[in-house]
């Protein structure tokens, strides 16, 4: 390591696994955030937390898909390591439509198909008709006659996680955790020689990184016990394209709406009406549900849509622009950034397209 201590601006979920892979390392860690521990300011509390490459591929390019089939593999070992269990699955991505949306359904098939012929280490997709769609969620083959499979695609519940890498970080004895103490570059115009600042605010370095964005998200978690559902399953629809991942103890994470907007206000009655009239559309156990939060928050996304890292000067790095892929990604960037701050450069970089023009980390 060529460096022996780290100040990490936010705690969101690239600051936490961050934290945790450098202290383990025998780095002296220092970890800042504006907010507390509960993560009730960082955008990865307000999260589906599906890791779904080839599903999100009707989005994101291929560089983004490689990312999120790296990271698959990644997130058993790093769950491994954490101080608490961690709800983990990959049962696949299901896509359903109604009839009046086959169009659509198989628009997004050929998309699909596309990045199966780009990215040929995923799984191929398999079409279903309602006896597959039968054998995978018995409760929604008299719905639905066809669907999609997408093998191996997985999930986690963001929130254990969150909690699990606080845990795990207050059990090492060489992490300093300041909670409620907003820092920025500013605050560390010139680190010493033996020490990496790594910013990982999200919306919150935007003062210092001006190209950054929100695009609005809104999510809404309910009790279910009538629905049924061993996967997340996505609704193919002209408008939004919905999802309904479950989580443990019969919870479902709904989303879909995308906005182009920092509105951090609750969610809207029109969204909130379209999320759960397409949701019993799905399963009409959602009628008897009970609504555990509405929530909205504001992913951090640059131009091009991509993730980023960038160097403002030496022994700082930046690391933002997860925008709605967070979770999906996250091991990606944590494996490249691991590699900058220790080696200055990184192998893995060029097959995700990340970081061609970094320069030398190491002051």
């Amino acid at each position: 390591m060529p460096f022996r201590s780290a100040a990490i601006l936010g705690a969101g979920l690239m600051g936490r696994l961050l934290a945790v892979s450098l202290a383990r390392s025998g780095c002296r860690v220092e970890l800042f955030d504006a907010g507390g521990p509960e993560a009730d300011g960082a955008a990865a509390r307000v999260a589906a937390a599906m890791l779904a490459p080839l599903a999100e591929s009707a989005v994101a390019p291929p560089s983004v898909v490689r990312m999120g089939h790296h990271a698959l593999d990644r997130w058993p070992a790093l769950l491994a390591e954490l101080a608490g269990p961690v709800f983990f699955q990959r049962e696949g991505t299901l896509v359903l439509w109604h009839r009046q949306d086959a169009a659509e359904a198989a628009r997004l098939a050929r998309v699909l198909a596309r990045t199966g012929e780009q990215v040929p280490e995923l799984p191929a997709m398999k079409t279903l008709d309602a006896a597959g769609i039968a054998a995978l969620e018995p409760s929604l083959g008299t719905r639905f006659a066809q669907g999609l499979l997408l093998p191996d695609e997985g999930q986690l519940d963001n929130r254990a996680l969150l909690a699990a890498l606080r845990a795990t970080l207050e059990g090492l004895p060489n992490v300093a955790l300041r909670w409620n103490t907003p820092r920025s570059l500013d605050d560390f115009s010139s680190p010493a020689p033996d020490q990496r600042v790594i910013d990982c605010r999200g919306l919150g370095a935007r003062p210092q990184w001006n190209a950054l964005r929100g695009v609005r998200g809104e999510v809404i978690r309910v009790h279910a016990p009538e629905v049924a559902l061993t996967r997340p399953t996505r609704l193919v629809h002209p408008r939004y394209p919905l999802y309904i991942a479950p989580k443990p103890g019969q919870v479902f994470v709904i989303g879909a709406t995308e906005i182009e907007s920092e509105d951090m206000s609750p969610a809207s009655v029109r969204s909130t009406l379209e999320l759960l009239s397409a949701a019993y559309a799905v399963h009409s156990g959602f009628a008897e549900a009970r609504i555990l939060e509405i929530a909205a928050h504001c992913r951090p996304t640059l131009p091009d849509n991509l993730p980023a890292f960038r160097q403002p000067r030496p022994g700082v790095l930046q690391i933002n622009g997860l925008y709605r892929h967070g979770f999906m990604i996250a091991p990606a960037m944590l494996d490249v950034a691991l590699e900058l701050l220790r080696e200055g450069r990184s192998d893995l970089a060029p097959r995700f397209s990340l970081a061609p023009g970094m320069g030398d980390l190491h002051p």
